[in-house]
């Protein structure tokens, strides 16, 4: 039985949806990571992130949202709290999901 084999190096796979880690990069990098989804047919993007990087998403989200214009929407924001560290060190820390959805 021949076996699948992923995309090669500089190909892309058309998802319906996408999703963006927001970590420690200049807002901007999240930003043209998020564009970049919706130009090639992504129909959702999720820009996720934890503690810090929550004001980043935020950030990104809303950039996007003007540089998109009407194209693209805030369809849902999901926030929580997750449990991280070793037993005996643990700590509580916020966590975001922003969900962008490309209209039709």
């Amino acid at each position: 039985m021949p076996q699948k084999k992923g995309p090669r190096a500089g190909e892309y796979t058309m998802a319906s949806e996408a999703a963006i880690l927001v970590g420690q990069k200049p807002v901007a990098n999240y930003v043209l990571a998020a564009v970049t989804q919706f130009t090639l047919g992504s129909k959702r993007v999720t820009l996720k992130a934890r503690g810090r990087a929550i004001s980043k998403a935020v950030d990104a989200a809303e950039v996007v949202r003007r540089f998109m214009g009407e194209k693209v929407d805030i369809a849902s924001v999901k926030i929580t709290s997750e449990k991280v560290g070793e037993p005996g060190k643990e700590r509580i820390v916020s966590a975001i999901e922003i969900i962008l959805e490309r209209k039709d």
